[in-house]
């Protein structure tokens, strides 16, 4: 019993500075980090390049925007005067929920067009 207690002690005294040290050896390796990649210089061929024009991207989503909520006032009118003719306690029918779906679906491509 004595010779198990010394064991544990001696194992403690010695594996606790082992495993201080190896965890602040960690925590200084992730601490660093690499340089970041150096810049390409520009050549005479990438000037000659057309630039993105961010103008007639902007224009380019605002039609789409305005054309899809178009579709989406359809949609919705159309879906509207579904649900007001069925009686949608006792029948659910596919064609609305393909229709909110598709609603749905329109919806989000707005706004992730409108974010950017």
């Amino acid at each position: 019993m004595e010779s198990r207690r010394k064991f544990l002690t001696l194992f403690l005294v010695a594996g606790a500075p082992l495993g201080v040290m190896s965890y602040t050896m960690r925590a200084q390796e992730s601490q660093t980090k690499p340089p970041p990649p150096p810049k390409p210089a520009l050549k005479d061929d990438d000037r000659d390049e057309p630039k993105i024009d961010s103008k007639a991207i902007l224009e380019s989503n605002q039609k789409d925007i305005k054309k899809n909520i178009e579709r989406l006032f359809q949609l919705a009118s159309q879906l509207k005067a579904e649900v007001e003719k069925t009686d949608s306690v006792q029948v659910l029918s596919v064609a609305m929920i393909k229709k909110a779906e598709e609603i749905e679906k329109l919806a989000k491509g707005i706004r992730s067009r409108a974010i950017g």
